[in-house]
């Protein structure tokens, strides 16, 4: 497993594939990552099963799996309310643990949900993996929002974890259950803090799942991007390929087990994914405005992270640079749009 990880993606494709004809369980499929990680395993020619509440405030489209759809089984259940969970991980060799509520406003405004969503419902999947005999391998989306206000850069897995928002403590929390099922079980899970993902088949309606998307969706409609503050805080931008990857590698590696891990990008300022925007499509005006008073508690300053971890255990490294990935996002949206809009 480890040469394949550290395989150049045509070397591997010329390797022993572990996904074929492996059976694999991806919570959160019609969501935006979960989609992509989806339709990469069928590739792979795995046999995928989707289990997603279709609930759109958590980014479920139907659309994003049309290539796909009849090549998978899909379940309409929430994770947390699934009739036949036990019998999904029973034949499950992998599973992608992807459903979630990510927006940060939404959480604050409604913590309940998001513990519930983020949290509690998981904690089924994590005892069905418990008292399965097919032990299947457990990868978790996390969120670099665990760690919350940034005291020192580059962010190691070793920061204090500080959130600034109910989605931190609630993502924080699963994270934590899930490295304590394989210390106390030995359940084989892992977790990957991801951030600032984008790419295809997000949730374009508004904001509140990703500011580069929605600079995206400006610039397409020839709107003005607007930046609050001056936009020279940084972030970490990761293209949702990238993370498919990471998430693909950790699945097959068993030194994995038990260990968080950051997933970064390309750092570059808010500003300058804006300005890369204007260069992609000519004629995007960039305006400047007062940070609005509801997100000025939950702004975390610079976040840019060490993923040295990740490297050394699966050979994993970002690969698309921030403006290749954001051509790579408008084709995909303008010929899309209307499925997204």
């Amino acid at each position: 497993m480890t040469e394949l990880a550290d395989a150049t993606a045509e070397e591997r494709s010329t390797q022993i594939n572990p996904f074929s004809d492996s059976r694999v369980l991806v919570t959160g499929g019609l969501g935006f990552i979960g989609s992509n990680l989806a339709m990469k395993l069928v590739e792979l020619g795995a046999r995928v099963t989707i289990v997603d509440s279709g609930n759109p405030k958590g980014g479920a489209n139907d659309y994003n799996i049309v290539p796909i759809r009849d090549r998978i089984t899909l379940i309409d259940a929430d994770i947390g309310n699934c009739d036949n969970l036990s019998g999904i991980v029973n034949e499950s060799q992998f599973i992608f643990d992807l459903a979630a509520q990510v927006s940060h406003l939404e959480s604050m405004a409604s913590p309940r949900l998001d513990l519930e969503m983020n949290c509690a419902a998981h904690l089924e999947l994590l005892e069905a993996i418990r008292k399965s005999a097919a032990n299947p391998k457990l990868v978790y989306t996390g969120s670099r929002v665990q760690y919350g206000r940034i005291t020192r850069l580059p962010v190691r897995e070793d920061h204090p974890i500080d959130p600034v928002d109910n989605n931190g403590i609630s993502k924080h929390a699963y994270e934590q259950y899930c490295l304590l099922y394989h210390r106390t079980y030995g359940v084989r899970a892992s977790s990957l803090r991801i951030t600032n993902t984008y790419g295809p088949r997000n949730v374009m309606r508004h904001a509140r799942q990703g500011f580069v998307n929605w600079f995206v969706r400006l610039a397409i409609d020839s709107q003005p991007i607007e930046i609050f503050g001056d936009g020279t805080q940084k972030r970490e931008y990761s293209y949702v390929d990238d993370v498919v990857d990471a998430c693909l590698r950790c699945a097959t590696i068993d030194n994995t087990n038990g260990n968080a891990y950051n997933v970064g990008g390309f750092p570059s300022s808010v500003l300058d994914v804006a300005k890369t925007l204007t260069e992609l499509k000519p004629g995007t005006k960039i305006i400047f405005r007062p940070f609005p008073e509801e997100r000025k508690p939950i702004e975390i300053g610079d976040y840019y992270s060490d993923y040295t971890r990740l490297s050394e255990s699966t050979g994993w490294k970002p690969t698309t640079p921030l403006k290749e990935g954001l051509r790579r996002t408008i084709e995909f949206y303008e010929t899309s749009k209307k499925h997204y809009w």
